[in-house]
Parts: C-alpha cells; sequence; structure tokens
C-alpha cells in the first residue's frame, strides 16, 4: 500500500511517496500551486498514477496542542482533497517539521538560501517517515 504525505502551504506543497510495502519514503517532490482546488487536484492526479490508497496531511498545531488558522487551512484541504480524490485522509501532527527539514539539508551542506525549493519536499518525507514509524505491519 503506498501512502502519500503532504506538506500543504500556500504556494508550495511538499509530497512524499512511501515504497509499495508502505516501510520508506520513495520519492519527494514539491508542487507550487496557490489554488486550493487545482492543488486538490493536482494532488490527486499524481496520487492516482502512482497507485496511492492514503493521504497523511501534516496539520501544523500551535506549540500548547491548539489548532490555529493554519491548522484549520489543513482541515478544509483535507475535505475538499477528500472530495477530490475518493481518498482517506488522515491529519498528522507536524509541529516543528519545517524546522527539523532545515536542520536536515544545513546537515547535508545545503546553504539556507538554496532551501526554498527542497524545504518542502523534506518536509513532507519527515511527515511520511514519522506517520509510517506508528503503522503496525
Amino acid at each position: 500500500m503506498r501512502i502519500m504525505a503532504i506538506d500543504y502551504g500556500d504556494a508550495r506543497i511538499g509530497l512524499a511517496v512511501s515504497d509499495e510495502t508502505a516501510s520508506l519514503c520513495g520519492e519527494a517532490w514539491t508542487l507550487v500551486e496557490r489554488s486550493m482546488e487545482r492543488a486538490a487536484e493536482a494532488i490527486a492526479k499524481e496520487a492516482k498514477a502512482r497507485n496511492v490508497e492514503s493521504f497523511v496531511l501534516g496539520c501544523p498545531k500551535n506549540m500548547d496542542g491548539t489548532c490555529g488558522a493554519r491548522a484549520e487551512k489543513s482541515v478544509r484541504f483535507k475535505t475538499l482533497l477528500e472530495a477530490c480524490s475518493g481518498i482517506p485522509v488522515t491529519l498528522w501532527d507536524e509541529r516543528l517539521t519545517t524546522v527539523e527539514a532545515h536542520s536536515v539539508l544545513r546537515a547535508n551542506g545545503k546553504k539556507t538560501k538554496n532551501h526554498r525549493g527542497k524545504i518542502d519536499a523534506v518536509a513532507a518525507s519527515l511527515i511520511l517517515e514519522s506517520f509510517l514509524g506508528t503503522i503496525k505491519k
């Protein structure tokens, strides 16, 4: 079963897809799209092409666990994506994944000014890896 993780942003969306056994992140990339509706359609198309059976969508909660404006956007996107794709979406607490993604890129010798095009894909892969770690096989 393939799972796709999504790091939803207003302009760039990180996507990561697991391997067929849902054990590892197989690929990660960034989608540039500002329209929530077009983003949902594009992600549904990518998911269908990769035989994705489930989505895990990052839901950035506040540090105290409450939902703020960004989390509310994720909830709206979840509803839209499920309607567009017919694939179930699990919301996943993604607090600090972008911070961690910057650390991963810096640790691999990438300069901060070059992070913009990669940061969302790395964040999506971190969301995916975190989620995969909870799945009972």
